[in-house]
């Protein structure tokens, strides 16, 4: 973990220097490359080491968690909000339409079959590659704003011990220094056109947002996935852990490459069983919970590749988008 955190947090933060310092003005086929390196940066980031510590699982030190989760607001986000949706709403609520806001997109995307089915949907598998590459902009310019006063409204800020004021003064701090070091420094001491930078940028998030969406829906959002809701009485019709194994799907579990390069992400089920087990231990947690979901008659679902996971997802948004009830 310690030797994938340098290599992460150095291919973010080193093609930045490159650009601030002016050296990748020398050519545009040096600059651009550069904020395509730093898109690939945010992900690994996200995924191998920020993932890990906001859930508490890079190690037992809190300070140490802390602070590395915490390199999210570097890079344009707000942890607090992270916290709230993915730990607590996403990880509590796993594919219920109302509650899990992974699976919120607005009007734009039906991905419940519980969700409201509008005309446009039909042609969402298409549509949904483009807005996937927007999702990092939306949120870094947006979208924390908007989920904070949501979160104030129905008291999950309270519950994290802060409040609306402290939160959005900090946020507001937090995106001035994005766009002081992310934008002004740049147009200052990077040697090109300020919009290059401007383009640089927006194509780093692009990357980043549309990697992001494709390692975390293909997890959620395919057929297999039992999509149950909570009964007129909020009761369950499984308990958590079943739920969880019934609306996660595995895939290219044999894939090394993709398992260290995206934290063990793609051994999802694994994950929201053990949300705070460090994702290096995944592989071997995997056959025990393969072996206990056979006993139990529970389906235990794995996708070979990455490429087939993304090819389910993109199927079962076709199948949203064209059909009221599955």
């Amino acid at each position: 973990m310690y030797m994938k955190t340098v290599v992460m947090l150095s291919m973010y933060f080193i093609p930045y220097f490159v650009i601030v310092t002016g050296v990748a003005s020398m050519s545009l086929w040096l600059f651009y490359p550069m904020y395509m390196l730093m898109g690939l940066g945010i992900v690994g980031i996200g995924t191998s080491v920020m993932h890990d510590s906001n859930h508490g699982a890079y190690t037992d030190n809190k300070n140490i968690n802390n602070l590395l989760g915490s390199v999210l607001n570097v890079l344009g986000g707000y942890s607090l909000n992270w916290k709230i949706q993915h730990n607590i709403l996403h990880h509590t609520y796993t594919n219920i339409e109302g509650l899990d806001e992974d699976i919120d997109s607005g009007f734009i995307l039906r991905m419940s079959p519980d969700k409201q089915l509008r005309g446009f949907h039909r042609f969402q598998h298409v549509y949904a590659w483009f807005l996937y590459c927007l999702m990092n902009l939306y949120w870094i310019i947006g979208k924390d704003y908007k989920l904070l006063f949501r979160y104030d409204k129905n008291n999950l800020l309270q519950n994290q011990k802060t409040t609306l004021r402290k939160s959005l003064i900090e946020l507001s701090l937090l995106k001035v220094f994005y766009i002081g070091y992310m934008i002004v420094l740049p147009i200052m001491f990077a040697g090109v056109a300020w919009y290059h930078v401007v383009l640089g940028l927006v194509m780093m998030h692009m990357i980043a947002g549309f990697a992001l969406a494709v390692i975390f829906q293909p997890a959620h959002v395919v057929e297999t996935s039992d999509y149950s809701s909570p009964s007129e009485d909020r009761k369950m019709e499984n308990n958590w852990a079943v739920h969880q194994v019934l609306n996660t799907a595995d895939f290219a579990q044999d894939n090394k490459l993709v398992s260290w390069f995206i934290g063990g992400l793609n051994f999802q089920i694994e994950h929201h069983l053990f949300p705070q087990v460090c994702h290096v231990h995944y592989p071997k947690i995997a056959k025990i919970v393969a072996d206990v979901a056979g006993e139990y008659d529970l389906p235990y679902q794995v996708m070979p590749t990455f490429r087939s996971a993304i090819i389910a997802h993109g199927k079962m948004l076709k199948i949203l988008g064209n059909n009221e009830k599955l």
